[in-house]
């Protein structure tokens, strides 16, 4: 069990404040992230906690998934590792065949 939590379906106007005060009835919050756009900066309607124990995150899981949050069933689970790699390859420009 990790410590960071993906909580999803959040409302879009729930900031980082808002969760990080929710998340610490059931312990230390370590981080809190809500995501946002790039380019509006509005919520994504999702985020990432990361609890100060493997006791605390499976805690705040029991509590908050499926809570109405805000008017919205919060999804809270243990976050996944990004497994898509580093990304990129590259082409490279340079020419090929005859000059």
């Amino acid at each position: 069990m990790g410590r960071k939590l993906y909580v999803g379906n959040l409302g879009f106007d729930v900031n980082n404040r808002d969760l990080e005060e929710l998340f610490a009835q059931a312990g230390t919050c370590e981080s809190v992230a809500v995501i946002t756009d790039r380019q509006t900066g509005q919520s994504r309607g999702f985020g990432f906690v990361e609890m100060g124990s493997n006791g605390e995150a499976q805690r705040a899981i029991q509590q908050f998934d499926g809570q109405e949050f805000k008017g919205r069933p919060l999804k809270v689970n243990e976050a996944k590792e990004d497994s898509r790699g580093g990304g990129g390859g590259g082409g490279g420009g340079g020419r090929r065949g005859r000059y």
